[in-house]
């Protein structure tokens, strides 16, 4: 796994755009969750509606509710990285993640990546950017954890 090229910025970034779509789906749905346990099965548009929203914008809702939604997307890629190296959106671009020695990377390497990955994209994305400094083409959280992220070859199609 070592002889692929490591991804550019363009090719991640299409891969994030990608995921972003089925990470939106999937807080959709994780947002149901809070919405009817705090509604209490009570599914039509009441003055409980009313209260359910209140609770989740309240200083101590809104932060917990906050945590809660980030621990999903968290999960998502968590999960992904650890099982096969690829999020839905690597897949479809060829991208896998890679520890130094081109197997999967352990779940500290995931949470370092994930976690440096948050302020190197906050910080208006120059963790990515930084890809097109780096000779080996790696951003902050590839440094950062000791990943890399790399191209995989198309796969050959051959007629049955």
């Amino acid at each position: 796994m070592s002889d692929f090229p490591n991804a550019g910025v363009w090719r991640r970034l299409a891969a994030m755009v990608y995921d972003s779509f089925l990470i939106f789906a999937l807080l959709f749905i994780a947002s149901l969750i809070p919405t009817l346990i705090l509604n209490a099965g009570n599914l039509g548009a009441s003055p409980e509606t009313n209260t359910v929203v209140h609770e989740l914008n309240s200083p101590l809702g809104g932060w917990l509710y906050r945590f809660y939604l980030l621990a999903v997307i968290a999960g998502f890629y968590l999960a992904f990285w650890l099982k096969s190296g690829q999020t839905l959106g690597m897949q479809a671009w060829k991208l896998k993640l890679v520890n130094q020695h081109g197997n999967l990377p352990n779940a500290k390497q995931a949470l370092v990546r994930l976690l440096v990955g948050l302020p190197s994209l906050l910080l208006f994305g120059m963790g990515y950017w930084w890809i097109w400094l780096d000779k080996e083409n790696r951003s902050w959280h590839d440094r950062a954890s000791g990943t890399k992220v790399i191209v995989l070859p198309k796969e050959d199609k051959k007629p049955r």
